[in-house]
């Protein structure tokens, strides 16, 4: 995975950094309690949605525009499936199994996935020694901290793990399905814009026939004020604060998000839930930050 050089990082962007990973991280423990009460699309629909509506604000601010163009909306929802619909859909599944540490903590997987997919799926980005060490020390921390489960008793919470390696599957589809985004000549809030909006409609229909939640006769106020804190705060800011990021200090500087993601939700999950992070999970997540130092220091070289 080619990025661009690590700019250098002043104070308002590691700020910008740490706030990410914090509403990335929170992203996880709202899930949790939303899932409490809610059906699993409609938590996704209400996310993506009140993003939605989110971002058409700062697009009309901003005097970006709304993107047009039929290829260009074919692509939003292919990107909207990939980023949005699958993966989201996964983890909150996940949720009714899992801890919102291990769940992060897998799906930090993501861009060791992407440079499999991208590997499989394009001419420029091609595996090499390097790339497979950190590959092979990333799959090693997924086995440590999924093999109790695999070995000892496939039961629900084999099925959450498996569910976040999915979801993570998925965004790394997203990440290689994107680069054409650059080709269509949209700009990346546009972008931001049009993939969860497609969600939104995508998803409509899915909620009405499947969860149908307007049988719910009271989800509860913790619930409902987690899916708003899930549009607002972990997708439309969070997308802001990203491409902030992006501008700022390069793409390499957010490949310290996927670093500083999951002490985030593991930190929220034991403040909030009471959760507790096990010295296997420590070790596992140890393999996966080996894995994904190694295919950074390579990036750098390269870029």
């Amino acid at each position: 995975m080619t990025l661009s050089p690590l700019r250098s990082l002043g104070i308002t962007e590691w700020m910008l950094l740490v706030g990410l990973s914090i509403l990335w991280g929170g992203s996880y423990l709202f899930m949790k309690l939303a899932v409490l009460t809610v059906p699993l699309f409609t938590i996704v629909l209400g996310r993506v949605s009140i993003a939605a509506l989110a971002l058409l604000i700062v697009l009309t601010i901003s005097g970006t525009g709304i993107p047009k163009g039929r290829r260009i909306w074919l692509a939003f929802f292919g990107m909207g499936i990939f980023n949005n619909v699958i993966p989201m859909s996964l983890i909150v599944f996940s949720q009714n199994s899992i801890s919102v540490g291990l769940a992060s903590i897998l799906n930090s997987i993501t861009p060791l996935f992407t440079i499999l997919v991208a590997h499989m799926t394009t001419n420029d980005e091609r595996l090499t020694f390097r790339k497979l060490v950190g590959i092979s020390f990333g799959f090693m921390g997924v086995v440590m901290l999924m093999g109790p489960e695999l070995v000892d008793n496939f039961g629900v919470a084999a099925l959450g793990e498996w569910a976040c390696l999915g979801a993570a599957l998925s965004y790394a589809c997203a990440n290689t399905f994107g680069r054409r985004f650059v080709q269509l000549g949209t700009k990346p809030m546009q972008t931001a814009f049009g993939q969860v909006v497609a969600s939104t409609v995508i998803l409509g229909p899915l909620v009405i026939v499947v969860d149908q939640p307007w049988t719910i006769s009271d989800p509860g106020f913790l619930p409902v004020l987690s899916i708003l804190a899930l549009g607002l705060f972990c997708t439309a800011l969070a997308y802001v604060i990203y491409f902030q990021i992006l501008a700022r200090s390069g793409a390499t500087a957010i490949a310290l998000v996927t670093f500083m993601i999951p002490p985030s939700a593991i930190l929220m999950g034991w403040l909030a839930l009471g959760e507790q992070i096990s010295s296997q999970d420590f070790l596992g997540l140890s393999l996966i930050g080996v894995g994904l130092f190694s295919v950074n220091r390579q990036s750098n070289r390269k870029a």
